[in-house]
């Protein structure tokens, strides 16, 4: 199974740390953002990264091949990131999504026994990661499960009640369900808007989505504002 990293973004609420710098490698702890992550994917017991960028995509480069350590990694390059959404990436990504992966966010670090729990469980399908939702915020993506089944996904949940977040951590063992989704959604009208949790919503309607809820007491951050850093960096002093 390969790590789909989308990376693309500009992060403007990270500004002005974000000015010169893509937000995969604005420093958290020491390490950029994406050193934490390929770091969690290479402990976790993945067979590879793929990094999907597009702001500053030299820096990410240089940043790859600069990198030590035995985890292959390739980059590419999404040439739609200042006028796509998140979807824009997932599509640059599209040649992988037909074998196993584990697509995530850019700018999110996880422990890496939140990655080893996305590797196990059941052996087929679609699944979105998941914790229980206490505090919803400003700008989580909402998700309503009947148990281990996703039935709705979205940062407004109109007419659904939301039981838990996604961690933005999408997994597919195999098959043609996630990608012929993300053509359906990409081909709509402004699909190019969409954000990438849409495809899953229409995974979810159709063949089905499971819902895998994180251990108890194991960490993640989405790093979006400078408080994220200082949260991450509380929490995982050397």
């Amino acid at each position: 199974m390969k790590a789909i990293i989308l990376a693309a973004g500009h992060g403007s609420r990270l500004l002005p740390l974000t000015l010169t710098t893509p937000k995969c490698l604005v420093e958290v702890g020491g390490r950029a953002i994406l050193d934490h992550q390929l770091d969690a994917v290479a402990a976790a017991g993945f067979d590879g990264a793929v990094v999907v960028g597009g702001y500053r995509v030299d820096q990410i480069a240089a940043h790859l091949d600069a990198r030590d350590g035995g985890l292959p990694t390739e980059l590419v390059f999404n040439p739609f990131w200042a006028i796509a959404n998140s979807i824009g990436s997932v599509w640059a990504a599209r040649a992988y999504l037909e074998a196993p992966f584990a697509l995530m966010n850019g700018d999110t670090v996880f422990e890496p026994t939140i990655l080893r729990t996305a590797l196990g469980g059941d052996t087929g399908g679609v699944a979105l990661l998941v914790e229980p939702l206490a505090n919803a915020g400003l700008d989580d993506m909402l998700v309503e499960a009947d148990g281990d089944r996703v039935i709705a996904v979205g940062k407004h949940l109109v007419g659904h009640e939301a039981t838990d977040r996604s961690l933005g951590l999408i997994v597919s063992h195999g098959g043609a369900a996630y990608a012929e989704a993300l053509r359906e959604v990409i081909g709509e009208e402004n699909g190019i808007h969409a954000y990438h949790h849409a495809v899953v919503g229409r995974v979810a309607r159709g063949p089905g989505v499971r819902a895998v809820r994180i251990p108890p007491n194991v960490h993640w951050q989405e790093i979006d504002r400078p408080e994220d850093i200082a949260l991450w960096e509380r929490d995982h002093r050397p």
